[in-house]
């Protein structure tokens, strides 16, 4: 199985957060339009039809992204750690 590019699915999630914003402050169909292509192209990415599990999906792959570039990490402690 592909596994997407983390950069991309970042991108993808920042930019449905930041119309789901965008359309709770004021109702447009052009960022409706906007949202509604965003959560498909998110749902592609991540090889789901639903919306939540996408992102769930993308918030894992992030996560585990994350642990692998050395960043921030957690101990059997559970206390942060740099790498």
């Amino acid at each position: 199985m592909l596994v997407p590019d983390p950069k991309v699915v970042r991108t993808l999630l920042t930019t449905y957060a930041s119309l789901r914003i965008a359309q709770a402050e004021r109702d447009r169909p052009h960022t409706a339009r906007a949202l509604a292509e965003v959560s498909r192209e998110l749902c592609a990415t991540m090889g789901t039809a639903d919306l939540h599990e996408a992102i769930a999906r993308a918030d894992a792959l992030l996560r585990a992204a994350r642990g692998m570039t050395g960043g921030e990490r957690r101990g059997e402690d559970g206390v942060k750690s740099a790498a």
